[in-house]
């Protein structure tokens, strides 16, 4: 067992853009385990947008990232050292242990991993809590029937990619918004989404309302801003809307609704989600997500980045928008 490890902690809130400065590497003692507890070797850590929320002292959710201490996210590992009699050396485990190299657990909020069909890193994404938002959203909130027309904004990324292949096995249109052409091309021609707009190319509203002849009937939210009021101007009657997250806002941009009079005029329903508040849910979706993964039905992407040392990095480019898929941290 090794006598330290490295670890991240948060130093200072971010006022405007997350720097590197934020952050700081240390090294630390392995402790000792006591009774029931157990030491998990982190393989891959998940950096995800929901972090820079917790990084804020504003009111929220959940409770605010506190300094000085391991910064939180989902990770993957193996069990090198056990005291509980639950897990043995050698299992396979997910947890939200953080920014750190090793971690000690008592075993609570685990779960085990069978990485026989399925690789160990998509228990962060398409098989662990974005699958898992995708999965929430689509079927209990959007509720989608076959034939209709849905949007997906960031339809590159870990949720969006997810979204719009389910739609595809309901039988929908599935119409997604990302930034690039690369993006837009990997949307269409690898997830199978029928179109993708892309929004940088500055014809957001004109492209949208082209890959959408027939109006919208759900829209999958990740974005906000001026992306959300393009997919509204779109809506039919009685659309849904599951918003699951609003990144537009992390950069400072105008996240007012414009077109909130369609709200009324369509009548609408918009529903915000903690996918993390349903957790009665997820032994079914998981269940479904690992399915098509193992099955070769559900596709993904993942940029890796190598190191712990670079996780501060890797998540200013995630909400920048310069990853490509899922974005993780490869720890060993």
């Amino acid at each position: 067992m090794p006598a330290t490890y490295q670890r991240i902690v948060l130093t200072s809130r971010p006022q405007g853009p997350v720097l590197p400065e934020n952050f700081r590497l240390e090294t630390v003692p392995t402790p000792a385990l006591a009774d029931g507890e157990l030491l998990i070797r982190n393989h891959y850590l998940s950096l995800d947008p929901y972090m820079r929320g917790r990084m804020s002292a504003s009111k929220s959710y959940a409770d605010c990232q506190a300094l000085d201490e391991t910064m939180i996210g989902g990770t993957v590992g193996e069990v090198i050292a056990s005291r509980n009699e639950r897990y043995n050396v050698g299992d396979f485990v997910g947890g939200v242990l953080g920014w750190t190299e090793l971690a000690v657990s008592n075993g609570a909020m685990l779960r085990t991993l069978d990485t026989s069909r399925i690789g160990l890193s998509s228990y962060l994404g398409a098989v662990g809590m974005p699958g898992m938002a995708a999965w929430y959203g689509f079927n209990q909130i959007m509720a989608s029937k076959p034939g209709e027309t849905i949007v997906v904004s960031a339809a590159s990324g870990a949720v969006g990619s997810v979204v719009g292949q389910l739609a595809k096995l309901r039988g929908c249109r599935a119409v997604g918004i990302a930034g690039g052409a690369e993006k837009c091309a990997y949307v269409v021609d690898e997830l199978g989404f029928d179109a993708c707009v892309d929004y940088k190319a500055g014809n957001l509203e004109q492209d949208l309302a082209a890959a959408t002849p027939d109006g919208v009937d759900g829209i999958f939210e990740n974005v906000g801003g001026a992306v959300l009021d393009a997919s509204l101007a779109r809506t039919n009657a009685f659309a849904r809307i599951a918003l699951c997250g609003i990144i537009a806002g992390f950069s400072g941009a105008d996240l007012s609704i414009k077109n909130s009079r369609l709200l009324l005029i369509n009548r609408l329903t918009l529903r915000g989600f903690i996918v993390t508040e349903h957790m009665e849910f997820w032994q079914e979706g998981l269940r479904e997500l690992g399915g098509l993964v193992a099955d070769g039905k559900l596709k993904f992407r993942e940029s890796v980045a190598e190191g712990l040392a670079s996780a501060p990095e890797a998540f200013i480019g995630l909400l920048a928008g310069r990853n490509f898929g899922k974005q993780l941290v490869k720890l060993l």
